[in-house]
């Protein structure tokens, strides 16, 4: 990595250098999963010897209706362990979900890229937006691109640092600011969104345990959400800026090759744009036929709801797919770079290639995320967490901060925003509820704890995603490498979010409407 002269760097700097330094010292990550599913099977076989268990009262997600329940460990080295580990190889690898949805994003995105179009609207951006305004515009885009599920991670992060090499900026400070935002605010937005749906609705199923009549909507945390964008935005700019870029110093690509500063576009781009904004005009009254009119395919059968539990929203990968693909191919005829079918196809194999290792590493992580879940290693240590802090006999603000540590503690081994919620949610909701606390703020404490650690925890199915993003600009960077990146971002982002919740709750905001 090209860093700053070790005389300018300050020892915030020098401690990350260490961190990437022993980070790296680690072992491929396929070698790093396969070690820890090692782990994983010895610690569940002894655990699971001496009838590790816990039993508490959670949400079915189906019926709604709270039950009691117990879990126990699992041994991988029992008689169904081992039939488990045998006959749910491929399983575990084809319910992988980021597989598809990154096969699916790639295919898209390798076309928008072969063209030009991604190099053409980076470098629009950048004559277009100030210099200074990069970083924010990133940010900001980065945390609303939740909106699209997981599509952020493979389509804003590797953006990001094109964006920032295209003005002469280290890429890997552009692919850091990406994830930061993407992975680090994933719980908020400024519009409603599937999870909200969720998370909703387990709330309300908590607080009726309380209070029969008890129930908050959708946008019972918007008004919290939209100051948490904003908040946010301005902490990953301004961490990105002054202390990621700085450390990173000046990029040297590792060919010589000169690097772009963010030239006026050429002809033949500012045609191929003008084809591509004709072909996504296009395609927007097409869904707009397909989302709008009363009864459309797009929309909930039954609720006919468009945004929430509906079709178009379950589906938005094939939109994204379809707004590169449809571009980039438009811009290749248009600037001559992509006109045939063929060459399209062309681009998309070479795009599918390309993504080889990084098949193969889902495919080793996402055995060990099915043996990790299939232990319940990762329930048990929750809920003694959870109980520890239930017994503990402090007032409403204080529980509350220590249900945001709890929960981002957790987050490092249960990733699932869902599944986490539908275990606190019953234990917290109504304890929180007794004390006066409103349903709204628990639900805003569980965002803040459940984002942050999303862009440090290996777990995260695209942590290893990153990494090779990152190896795309430096062949050396590793695991350290992107946890000393990112750990700027998670600490501050985490202490200076639960400040703004703590003060929020202080001062008796309305968290939405």
């Amino acid at each position: 990595m090209a860093n700053a002269s070790a005389a300018s760097k300050t020892t915030m700097q020098r401690f990350l250098d260490g961190v990437e330094k022993v980070g790296n010292m680690v072992p491929h990550p396929v070698v790093i999963f396969l070690i820890l599913i090692g782990i994983v099977i010895v610690l569940s076989a002894i655990l699971g010897l001496f009838g590790t268990a816990v039993t508490y009262e959670q949400i079915n997600p189906e019926t709604h209706e709270l039950e009691t329940a117990s879990t126990a460990i699992r041994s991988l080295l029992s008689i169904e362990g081992i039939r488990f580990m045998y006959a749910s190889l491929v399983p575990n690898f084809m319910s992988f979900t980021a597989v598809g949805l990154m096969i699916a994003a790639m295919i898209g995105a390798g076309v928008a890229e072969e063209s030009g179009l991604v190099t053409a609207l980076i470098r629009k951006l950048v004559i277009v937006a100030p210099r200074w305004a990069l970083t924010y515009i990133l940010a900001f885009v980065g945390i609303l691109a939740s909106i699209a599920a997981d599509a952020g991670y493979l389509v804003l992060i590797p953006l990001a640092g094109v964006a920032y090499l295209a003005v002469g900026r280290h890429p890997l400070a552009g692919l850091a600011l990406g994830f930061a935002a993407v992975a680090g605010a994933f719980t908020v937005n400024m519009l409603i969104k599937p999870l909200d749906a969720v998370l909703v609705e387990f709330t309300n199923d908590a607080a009726r345990l309380v209070d029969p009549n008890a129930s908050i909507g959708l946008a019972s945390n918007l008004w919290f959400s939209i100051a948490s964008v904003a908040f946010l935005t301005v902490v990953i700019a301004f961490i990105t800026d002054k202390m990621i870029a700085p450390r990173l110093g000046e990029y040297k690509p590792a060919d010589g090759a000169a690097v772009s500063q963010g030239a006026v576009l050429t002809e033949q781009e500012t045609h191929g744009l003008r084809y591509a904004l004709y072909a996504l005009i296009a395609l927007v009254v097409v869904f707009l036929l397909l989302t709008l009119p009363s009864g459309a395919p797009l929309r909930n059968p039954d609720t006919g709801e468009l945004i929430g539990n509906s079709p178009f929203m379950n589906g938005l990968i094939a939109l994204i797919m379809l707004v590169f693909l449809t571009t980039g191919w438009a811009f290749g005829v248009g600037a001559g770079t992509l006109r045939t079918l063929t060459e399209v196809i062309a681009a998309i194999e070479k795009s599918i290639k390309n993504m080889g290792g990084t098949i193969f590493l889902f495919f080793v992580l996402s055995q060990f995320v099915a043996y990790f879940t299939y232990t319940n290693i990762g329930t048990v240590m929750a809920l003694s967490l959870a109980g520890t802090l239930q017994a503990a006999n402090i007032g409403a603000l204080p529980l509350l901060l220590g249900f945001i540590v709890v929960v981002a503690i957790i987050d490092l081994l249960l990733t699932g925003a869902i599944a986490k919620w539908a275990i606190f949610a019953p234990v917290f909701v109504p304890l929180l509820m007794k004390l006066g606390v409103e349903p709204e703020a628990v639900l805003a404490a569980y965002r803040v704890g459940d984002s942050p650690m999303n862009a440090i925890t290996p777990l995260n199915a695209y942590f290893a995603l990153v990494v090779g993003f990152a190896q795309k600009y430096d062949k050396s960077a590793g695991v350290g490498t992107l946890v000393s990146l990112m750990l700027p971002y998670v600490v501050w982002m985490f202490v200076l979010w639960t400040a703004l919740f703590a003060i929020w709750q202080a001062l008796g905001l309305p968290w939405g409407l």
